[in-house]
């Protein structure tokens, strides 16, 4: 189709279109007519009458007031019948699909031109560059949509996900990538290591639309784990294939009623039948991500021999019902019923009575990814927040000529480069210990990271709240972002365990530690 060639008009000539009857107006020289829409707006025809903008430029008006996509939607591009001659537009509002952003402090610094880092390779940025591309083009249109609609992602978006192998990589390094090209062969599976996988969270996290994350195969990055690591060769064949390809989906059902971030309080059973072939799990499980449209359950069981993760493939006596939280039901938050339910003894993870060791080296991986997804996220609100300072006035003067406005951003963006430091140096333990080494000297670092770096999300998403005004506790329009962050930010500060105890795992992990000859 054939692109509408937009005239040229002087702003002499658009000044005389100053009536109801019609009416221009200017932005970022651009000529929009707004004659007809002037009644359609929904603050009526005065918007465009009082505020002295008739027939003027009204881009500071404009940016008050709008995010910039809203020019780009069809029924206001519409609007625009030309251009105003001998300038060019100034403004560069929006999102730029795999665009690095030029905003102090809106990218991880090994992305700012001009910084450098110890960790990142050319490998990592070239598995930046590509998967940047591939969530704006693939991922974050889908998330907005089902953010709002609150279906689980499309099924294209995770096959195309499936193609590339990017739901195997977000497991992290290990042999379960052997023999498979990564996004288009950017990096080898022998070269992928922690700082691979960082950058992919990362990326995913910058979607904004938390329940959508959480939908979009948390439930694999979970779950999966114990089925990679303590499932028997002949299980890891059937299952992990299925998921990977996202034609079958996993989830952790750990949690319940009773037990949330106390797993030795569970209250689901798993008996063996007289021949010991079977199990008969029984009991509930609450708050499971992904656990309204799963085929396979990760479920922590109280056995004879004490607590033990088996996988349960969705069958008779399994029933699943959604919960309603605080983000979106594209989340598939569920209550499970375990009714009787029979399961091969060969789906044990692990020995029988040795969960809690599956369930610990698990919890490193789900924490630290957590932790990654809560940085980055941080930083897209220090973003949107360092934009909307620079664009709206209050008082006569932008807002970011305010004392205490400043005070509150130079918090938001202390915490969140400190999040991110840490989370890199753990990042870089990770890619030079061993698995078992990890279980044992970062489960404390790890626990410590999560509660800091979800209690410094919490403040961000106070002090944004703030900065915005009304805007950030509105769910449309200049302060969607923020509104959303601030309703969903507890997530992570309960998901995968609570601030409070991990913080207080971390001390007590610091004691065990402590040098029998140590005194003051």
């Amino acid at each position: 189709m054939a692109t509408k060639e937009l005239k040229k008009f002087t702003r002499e000539d658009v000044a005389k279109h100053n009536t109801e009857d019609s009416l221009w107006i200017i932005i970022d020289s651009k000529v929009y007519d707004v004659t007809r829409f002037r009644n359609l707006h929904p603050g009526g025809i005065s918007v465009f009458m009082d505020e002295g903008i008739p027939g003027e430029d009204a881009t500071e008006a404009f940016y008050g007031l709008h995010r910039h996509e809203v020019l780009e939607r069809p029924q206001y591009a519409r609007l625009q019948i030309g251009v105003i001659e001998s300038e060019e537009p100034q403004i560069k509002g929006g999102r730029m699909p795999g665009e690095v952003s030029q905003v102090p402090y809106a990218e991880p610094s090994w992305l700012a031109k001009g910084y450098h880092s110890p960790y990142y390779k050319e490998s990592h940025r070239r598995l930046q560059k590509a998967v940047r591309e591939f969530v704006d083009e693939h991922i974050y249109p889908d998330a907005q949509e089902r953010e709002l609609d609150g279906k689980r992602p499309s099924q294209s978006v995770l096959d195309k996900m499936a193609e590339v192998n990017l739901h195997a990589m977000r497991m992290g390094p290990g042999k379960h990538l052997k023999g498979l090209t990564l996004m288009g062969g950017i990096v080898t599976p022998e070269e992928f290591d922690y700082f691979h996988e960082l950058v992919i969270s990362q990326e995913i996290a910058r979607c904004g639309a938390r329940g959508y994350g959480d939908g979009l195969q948390a439930g694999c990055v979970i779950g999966l784990p114990p089925v990679l690591n303590f499932g028997s060769p002949e299980l890891k064949a059937k299952v992990v294939p299925e998921v990977l390809s996202a034609k079958k989906f996993i989830c952790l059902a750990v949690s319940e009623a009773y037990a949330g971030s106390d797993v030795f309080g569970l209250q689901t059973t798993a008996t063996k039948t007289e021949d010991g072939k079977h199990w008969i799990i029984s009991g509930t499980k609450k708050w499971i991500t992904n656990g309204t449209f799963a085929d396979y359950f990760t479920v922590g069981c109280r056995t004879e021999d004490g607590f033990t993760v088996i996988l349960v493939e969705r069958s008779e006596g399994v029933s699943t019902k959604p919960i309603k939280t605080s983000y979106s039901a594209a989340a598939g938050t569920a209550y499970i019923t375990f009714d009787k339910v029979k399961v091969p003894v060969e789906n044990t993870l692990g020995e029988e009575g040795g969960g809690i060791f599956v369930m610990l080296s698990n919890f490193n991986h789900e924490r630290w990814v957590m932790c990654g997804v809560s940085a980055r996220s941080q930083r897209a609100i220090v973003e949107e927040c360092l934009k909307w300072v620079n664009q709206r006035k209050a008082f006569g003067k932008p807002l970011h000529s305010l004392a205490v406005i400043r005070s509150k951003l130079a918090a938001m963006i202390s915490r969140a480069e400190s999040v991110q430091s840490w989370l890199e140096s753990i990042t870089y333990q990770m890619c030079n210990m061993s698995y078992k080494e990890q279980s044992s000297k970062l489960a404390g670092q790890i626990a410590f990271l999560k509660s800091y770096s979800t209690r410094c999300a919490q403040l961000t998403a106070a002090d944004a709240v703030q900065i915005f005004g009304g805007r950030g506790i509105t769910q449309t329009g200049m302060g969607r972002f923020v509104e959303h962050y601030h309703r969903t930010v507890t997530f992570d500060a309960l998901l995968g365990g609570a601030e409070d105890v991990l913080a207080d795992l971390g001390v007590r992990q610091a004691m065990r530690l402590m040098p029998q000859d140590a005194r003051l």
